[in-house]
């Protein structure tokens, strides 16, 4: 094992178990900005967060400066199709802004550069990256883990017209991915919503749950206490 696979097992092995947050904000939004960002990284971090999610080049450099958990970077263009750090160039530049993990779209829809799954990520782990695969569904999780990720994850279960949008985590598609791929760490993450829900999949055996909205989203998190006061 060289340097730079002590440092992934090192740093993969510092998330079993724990809590990561997802700190995003969408185009309009008035928290949509990097230091806003940063600054509630930070409080995800003296919460307890283990890591960070994020997006965005200039987010990822903000978070990266503000806090000492990993941060797995991401670079959403476009809302369409293939649009979670679709290239190679994309996954790339989250490196060089400070991502410790790129995560990027694991699905078999076309990318925007032409390339495979396959030859991104060979490419990427030519060059030392540690990456994230989001899934949406179980066949995505087959390729990339047989395209050499370290990871895989759940993030586009019901996003991707494979498989139905469930109201919470997709614990079906988790215990799939865990049964089938128990040598590596399977994330949960997507529409986990309360502490019950981050609790119950990792005693599904997920190796992290990653949760955004129900903590990072104010917008989100009122509305769902408006519409219940109203009904």
């Amino acid at each position: 094992m060289n340097i730079s696979d002590t440092y992934s097992k090192r740093l993969i092995d510092s998330l079993h178990g724990k809590l990561i947050v997802s700190c995003q904000a969408y185009p309009g939004e008035p928290m949509r900005h990097p230091e806003t960002m940063a600054q509630i990284a930070r409080s995800a971090e003296i919460g307890g967060a283990a890591a960070i999610r994020c997006q965005g080049l200039a987010d990822i450099s903000a978070i990266k400066g503000q806090v000492k958990v990993p941060v797995i970077g991401i670079w959403k263009e476009g809302d369409d199709g293939v649009y979670i750090t679709p290239t190679l160039r994309h996954a790339r530049a989250c490196i060089m802004a400070g991502a410790d993990i790129v995560a990027l779209d694991a699905t078999n829809r076309p990318r925007p550069d032409g390339l495979t799954l396959q030859q991104t990520v060979q490419q990427l782990k030519s060059e030392g990256a540690i990456l994230m695969a989001d899934c949406g569904c179980i066949e995505d999780a087959d390729a990339a883990v047989d395209a050499g990720v370290d990871i895989i994850s759940t993030t586009l279960a019901g996003y991707t017209g494979s498989r139905v949008k469930t109201e919470g985590p997709d614990y079906e598609l988790l215990a799939q991915m865990l049964e089938r791929h128990p040598h590596i760490p399977v994330i949960c993450e997507g529409r986990i919503h309360t502490p019950a829900d981050a609790a119950k999949v990792i005693g599904m055996g997920a190796w992290a749950a990653v949760v955004g909205t129900a903590i990072t989203h104010p917008m989100t998190i009122t509305s769902w206490f408006a519409d219940a006061v109203r009904s």
